[in-house]
């Protein structure tokens, strides 16, 4: 009894984390249309009417699910790049390293951002491409910065197109690396690393392949 009340005395903003950490699990492994209110009360340890009460409808509640994951993975890259006096390709390098450890630490989390929110229209996938938005628009400062300091032909509707293939590229090998046993983040960030900034690399001195 002492517990049950102790229990109920949690702040709401503990027991509202509690709710949106079951609901992560039970949309990832279920989806969202299949997912249950009722698991995600039991998963939560509350009752189905006060996750109601507190979160809305489910539709509501996956809303708030993709908002908070996509807050914290953008938090995560934020965290991970460092000040503007760290060179733009290690920038680049610790970006995309916290971006991976992220997706492989949290796969549930990956999974209602990288599926789940995509996948069922409005107003989910709206949130999942706000998301997306920053962090190209992140992505693509760094390549601006880094055409800069290289002073090559770069010009801004490159530096747009290879953030979004860039940022394209990291989302399907991270879907993959969560896929494949034994595939870490730093291997996952080293590869696309790798196969872009050497191509970045060229541009920068404005050596360009062009079909013959």
């Amino acid at each position: 009894m002492a517990g049950g009340a102790k229990a109920r005395r949690l702040p709401r903003a503990v027991r509202e984390g509690q709710m949106l950490d079951a609901a992560v699990r039970c949309f990832a492994r279920h989806g969202y249309q299949t997912a249950s209110m009722d698991e995600i009360a039991e998963l939560a340890g509350v009752s189905k009417p006060l996750v109601y009460l507190y979160l809305g409808s489910k539709e509501e509640l996956f809303t708030a699910c993709i908002r908070r994951e996509a807050g914290a993975l953008l938090g995560a890259v934020a965290a991970g790049v460092g000040g503007s006096e760290v060179p733009p390709d290690e920038r680049l390098w610790a970006g995309l390293l916290a971006f991976f450890t992220y997706a492989a630490e949290h796969p549930d989390s990956w999974v209602v951002l990288s599926r789940q929110a995509r996948t069922h229209g409005e107003p989910f996938a709206g949130e999942a491409a706000r998301m997306r938005d920053e962090i190209v628009g992140f992505v693509a400062g760094l390549i601006g910065e880094a055409a800069g300091e290289a002073g090559g032909g770069i010009t801004p509707r490159d530096v747009d197109a290879l953030a979004q293939a860039l940022v394209g590229s990291a989302e399907s090998l991270a879907d993959w690396a969560d896929e494949t046993p034994g595939v870490t983040a730093r291997e996952a960030a080293a590869t696309l690393m790798n196969f872009a900034w050497a191509g970045l690399g060229n541009l920068m001195k404005s050596e360009r392949w062009s079909p013959r």
